[in-house]
């Protein structure tokens, strides 16, 4: 039964994944809204809020309630902090991976077309918040820095947004797509049932990736794995797969600006507004894995920049050395979890 769960939970996601890309895009042009702010703003953050609300519901919840503080602070500083490392290291990796399979089809072959007026302060706002934010997990802050912190870093995301809004709205690759694939009438589809189509989209997305963790869990259990490495690893794999899938269908279409603005915008609204929750409400104290993967987000990021910032031609092979990051903090948490 679990198998059938896993499968039937990834189609549902790659399934509500197409549905997305093609009504944000739609929905992006009725808003007057460039590649840019659709990718890193209303495609990032819309794939990124049924994950993100799962820790800080957990959290909120606990503090409300005044029991399971502990656990609950331990669960969600392992989520928010997983969430920009998988993005960082396995979803750029994919991105990679999804130009040089596609290279036969796509006008650019293996080469990204980045959009650097876009992505650059993307992965600026990230890594400036996210080292922040890394940061003050290492010491022990008095609550009046942590309100200062957690304040900096959401006007720090508004800055963005609204950046964002302003510079990204001339990058465009293409005309969006010319009709709402649930929309069953010739006639064009009326703003509200396009955004009916991205918000129903997005929560078959959150339901089959909570599925899919659910199925892992119960097969783990069956063949032994360490519920702990479950937590760690493949429950944040599942809840970020809704935007790797988008950026794969968007490369597949020549549409880099929304793939990589589907990644790096996630990765700023994940450095800010959920890791913002968890330094007000949980003790913000991290342990050597929540560490390690902080780290190695951070890593992956500078490469990337740099990269960004050479102004030479950006071949998907430059990204595949992400996924490295990532196979070494799998082999680091095996031996935490299972040693423990």
């Amino acid at each position: 039964m679990s198998i059938i769960e896993l499968i039937l939970s990834l189609a549902a996601i790659l399934g509500a994944a197409v549905i997305f890309t093609n009504a944000v895009e739609i929905l992006g042009d009725r808003l007057g809204l460039g590649h840019g702010a659709v990718g890193s703003i209303l495609a990032a953050v819309g794939t990124a809020l049924p994950e993100t609300m799962i820790p800080i519901v957990a959290i909120l919840g606990a503090v409300i309630v005044g029991s399971g503080g502990a656990a609950a602070g331990e669960i969600g500083i392992g989520a928010i902090l997983g969430a920009p490392f998988l993005l960082a290291t396995l979803a750029l990796f994919i991105v990679g991976l999804a130009t040089i399979g596609y290279k036969g089809r796509r006008g650019s072959g293996s080469e990204i077309v980045v959009n650097r007026q876009v992505t650059i302060p993307d992965m600026a706002f990230f890594l400036v918040c996210f080292t922040l934010a890394a940061g003050a997990g290492l010491i022990s802050l008095p609550l009046v820095l942590k309100i200062g912190l957690a304040v900096f870093l959401i006007l720090a995301y508004v800055a963005y947004v609204i950046r964002t809004i302003r510079t990204g709205d001339d990058s465009t690759e293409g005309e969006p797509p010319d009709s709402l694939t649930l929309w069953p009438f010739r006639s064009a589809a009326p703003t509200w049932a396009v955004t009916a189509q991205v918000v129903g989209s997005v929560a078959v997305m959150g339901f089959g990736a909570h599925i899919f963790v659910d199925a892992v869990g119960h097969i783990s259990t069956a063949i032994g794995i360490p519920a702990g490495l479950i937590a760690l690893v493949l429950a944040p794999l599942a809840t970020e797969l809704p935007e790797k899938f988008n950026s794969v269908i968007w490369l597949r279409d020549n549409k880099d600006t929304l793939a990589l603005g589907n990644i790096t915008g996630a990765m700023v609204f994940q450095s800010t507004i959920p890791v913002s929750v968890g330094i007000l409400f949980t003790p913000w104290d991290l342990g050597f894995l929540s560490m390690l993967s902080a780290v190695f987000a951070l890593v992956s990021g500078f490469v990337f920049i740099g990269f960004l910032l050479r102004k030479g031609p950006i071949h998907g092979f430059y990204l595949l050395g992400a996924g490295s990051l990532y196979l070494v903090f799998l082999v680091a948490a095996v031996v935490t979890v299972v040693g423990a």
